[in-house]
This record gives C-alpha cells, structure tokens and sequence, in this order.
C-alpha cells in the first residue's frame, strides 16, 4: 500500500524526474497517464508507482519516442512497461527500408523511392517517419555530399523531392481558422533547411496554421507582416553564421515591441552558438529534436 500514498508534491516529483513541473502537468492533462491524488489543499501529490510510471515514460521519450508514443505504448501492455519489446533490432525493417530509401534517391528511382515511402507511411506513424526517418536520412545524404561519395545533383534531388513530400502533407492537414497561428521565417534563406521543415510539420501535427516565409527586409516590413497575420508564434530559423547578428536583432526587436507573442529560435547557427550567447536566448530556443520541442510547445501553450 505504500506506492500508493502520496508522497511527493509537484516540485519534488519533477525534481526527481528531470523535467519542468509546467511539463509534468501538460503530460497528465493532455495523456492522463496517471492521477495524481489531492492534499487537503488541493494540491497534486505522487506516489512511487506514479513516479515509477513517469520515470518509464521519460526512459522511452530520452530513446527516441514522442510522450503521445511512450503513453500509448504503456497502455497497449502495462504489465510488461520495463520490457524493450518495440525497441528496434537489427532485423527490423525500419534499417533496410531506410537504406533502400538512400540507394534509391542517390540513384534517381522515382518509382523505387514512391514505394518505399509508401511502405514506410505503412507500418510507422507519420511523424515517425517525417521527424525521425526523414530526417535521418537526409543527414546521410548531406554527410554524403560533404564526404565527396554522391555529388550535388544527387543531393538536390534527394533534398527537393523530401521536402516537396513533407510539404504535400502539411498542407494536406485541415485547417481551423481558429487555430494558433506561426509565422516561420527562414532566416538563412536556405532552401533545403531540414530542420525548419520538420519544426513546421510538427506544429501543424499540434494543431498550429503554419505560415512560411521568408526573411525580413526591414522593421517596416517586419511589422507590417505581423498587422497583416496577427501570429500567436514567430519560428526564426538561422543556419548561417553571417545572418545570426541580423535574425537577434529581429528578436529583440519583437520581444520590445510585440510582448503578447511567442518567439522560437532555432537552427545550426543557433545550435553553434557559445554558451554564454546561448545562455541570453534560452528561453526562445525549441531545441533540435522532437522530445525538445514537445516541452517547449507545452510549456507556452494551453491545450
């Protein structure tokens, strides 16, 4: 009877855990994984079987799921949580589909290519595959390109024909003109900048209309598009070095004059960053992996 008696309050709960107590609440009022029991003051306490769920949960979302993957996999069979049934192995089709897809797209199969995304879409979820699988993929063929193993038309193509996939779907999810709105900017003007795509994706995934659009001009331009979209996000996207000093000065403009929005910041130049630089932008930075961007979402938004 002892896991069952409440011990621990919210703070001391993420404490233990590793994550923010804004995070532990968004979990329990979106997943209801768990429920905590109440104080006399109505206050949230946890027992050691809820920590010990959380800490399962937190253990599958550091391999690799989502939050909304690791509650579904508790729930399809709780009794065996500490097991790895669905972790991958070498004999997994996730590896040879993922290789099939590189040989494929470095060797310009379109029909190839087409069935083995199809395939992919089949047996993952779709963000599974956007977020994780394209997204690694991706990073082989650019490390490819950088190695001097497949050469630029190689690596336009395997860009252009992801992207134009991702694109297609985001734009395929229904729209409600009451939703959040974004504003992504891609700073760097980068046309193959992976990491803003898959950000958009994933906020449109959240139920977040999705505007993308270039860079600013000017403070004139910048505020004249924010009058005209009304965005509850601005998603600044920098991956290169030489624009970093000019996409800042866009964040600082918007924190002084545009306090009632959300500013994210992300990108290599962002992610290269000294830390002490780094340390002056925290709290606009989404991070670089989905775990990363659930709990920068959840914790500026009320679901």
């Amino acid at each position: 009877m002892a896991d069952q008696e409440g011990k621990y309050n919210i703070k001391a709960a993420a404490l233990m855990l590793g994550i923010q107590p804004g995070t532990l609440r968004a979990w329990e009022r979106r997943y209801q994984m768990i429920a905590p029991v109440r104080n006399d003051a109505g206050h949230r306490l946890y027992t050691e079987e809820h920590i010990k769920i959380l800490k399962w949960l937190i253990k599958k979302v550091n391999q690799g799921f989502t939050i909304s993957q690791a509650v579904s996999l508790m729930g399809h069979n709780q009794s065996q949580m500490d097991s790895e049934a669905l972790n991958l192995k070498q004999d997994n089709p996730l590896i040879s589909l993922t290789d099939s897809l590189y040989e494929a797209l470095i060797h310009f199969e379109h029909e190839r290519i087409n069935e083995i995304i199809n395939n992919l879409f089949s047996i993952f979820t779709m963000e599974k595959v956007i977020i994780d699988i394209f997204s690694q993929i991706l990073k082989k063929i650019e490390d490819s390109f950088s190695a001097g193993k497949i050469v630029s038309a190689q690596k336009y193509f395997s860009l252009s024909l992801i992207k134009a996939r991702v694109e297609t779907i985001i734009h395929s999810l229904p729209i409600n003109v009451h939703q959040n709105k974004a504003l992504c900017i891609n700073w760097s003007n980068d046309w193959d900048n992976i990491e803003l795509l898959m950000f958009s994706f994933y906020l449109r995934k959240r139920g977040i209309q999705v505007i993308n659009i270039g860079k600013f001009s000017s403070e004139d331009e910048n505020d004249q598009i924010l009058d005209m979209i009304h965005p509850d996000f601005v998603i600044i996207c920098c991956g290169v070095q030489e624009e970093l000093k000019d996409a800042l000065l866009v964040v600082n403009h918007l924190t002084v004059k545009h306090k009632d929005l959300t500013i994210g910041l992300g990108g290599r130049a962002i992610t290269a960053m000294k830390p002490s630089d780094k340390d002056l932008y925290s709290s606009f930075i989404f991070g670089q992996t989905i775990n990363e961007w659930e709990i920068w979402l959840m914790e500026r938004m009320v679901f």
